[in-house]
């Protein structure tokens, strides 16, 4: 595989892959671009914002609310967890609780805490409780970083 990489500005950034024949591997690669592009419409004070999937810190839900948290702010989603989870298929983002969902791009430490849970730390110092059920798969993802 070889890799070009060029800076064009005042031009949006353009992906283009070049194949000898649409394998596995290739369709991989297609697939984790396209969710890289994946974004979320949040409310804040009777507006509405774009937020990136790289902004995000968590995703909470609270009292049948679901709230979206990036480094300095907080939004709300009309998105159910569900439908969150299947959105986000794939990406960077991974369930931890019945409630909660964090960015592993944002994931610094884990911590053994009591009773078999574990605690994530993210790069601006929110700490997030990961359940017992969903530590096989944050370690994995942890152990890839």
């Amino acid at each position: 595989m070889k890799i070009i990489t060029r800076l064009v500005k005042d031009q949006p950034l353009t992906v283009t892959i070049e194949y000898p024949k649409l394998d596995t591997s290739v369709q991989c690669i297609i697939d984790k671009i396209q969710r890289m592009n994946t974004s979320f419409v949040g409310r804040d004070d009777n507006s509405e914002v774009k937020i990136d999937i790289s902004d995000v810190y968590y995703i909470e839900n609270i009292d049948r609310k679901v709230f979206l948290y990036t480094q300095d702010s907080i939004y709300r989603l009309s998105e159910a967890m569900t439908d969150i989870l299947s959105i986000t298929t794939g990406t960077e983002l991974v369930r931890v609780s019945r409630t909660c969902i964090i960015n592993t791009d944002h994931l610094t430490e884990m911590k053994q805490i009591k009773n078999s849970h574990l605690e994530a730390t993210l790069d601006n110092d929110e700490k997030i409780i990961v359940s017992r059920k969903y530590l096989k798969e944050i370690k994995n993802v942890f152990r890839k970083k």
